[in-house]
């Protein structure tokens, strides 16, 4: 096993393993796949030369999005694959898609990009009690894809998907109305 973890540790950036122990390595290399995939979705998008003009940018990043601003447009991930979208899934100003491990959340973000958007963001996710563990931030064309990995701190009021993607459309809103006035 030692060697299985020294090997996976060689392959990777040194900043995703804080610590020498099992857990320290395997839950590095879990952030780093995913930043990987973050990165070839990126460069998937930006390469697709026949994308229509309407259809979003990462079709495939979002599997079961509890809000999503693509209704109407041709190209979503579930139109895609022929499926019938989730009756909950709510329509709004940026795709967001929660899912959760014990006290642990992750979260992606697709909206268009706004000046301080992110500072904004990540200021108030901590005001309720969800520390930010780790950020990936994407611009292609006007829009930004944002994915971050959340702990939800003690007295967080929020314990369900559905209750953080709530509460992450509503910063985000508010944020909106700020820009605009």
């Amino acid at each position: 096993m030692n060697e299985y973890l020294s090997v996976i540790r060689s392959i990777m950036p040194p900043s995703y393993v804080q610590r020498g122990d099992q857990a320290s390595i395997i839950g590095g290399a879990i952030n780093y796949v995913k930043e990987l995939e973050h990165h070839l979705q990126t460069l998937e998008a930006r390469n697709r030369p026949n994308r229509e003009a309407g259809a979003p940018l990462f079709a495939d990043f979002f599997a079961f999005p509890q809000y999503s601003n693509s209704h109407g447009r041709k190209g979503g991930s579930a139109a895609a694959a022929g499926e019938v979208e989730p009756a909950e899934t709510r329509s709004a100003l940026a795709d967001i898609e929660v899912t959760m491990v014990e006290s642990h959340a992750s979260v992606k973000i697709m909206s268009k990009n706004r000046s301080k958007q992110l500072l904004k963001l990540v200021a108030r996710l901590q005001c309720i009690r969800l520390s930010v563990l780790h950020l990936n931030v994407t611009t292609v064309d006007q829009m930004v894809l944002y994915s971050l990995s959340l702990k939800l701190e003690d007295g967080c009021q929020l314990t369900t998907v559905d209750e953080i993607a709530d509460a992450v459309h509503e910063l985000l809103a508010r944020i909106q109305e700020e820009a605009a006035a």
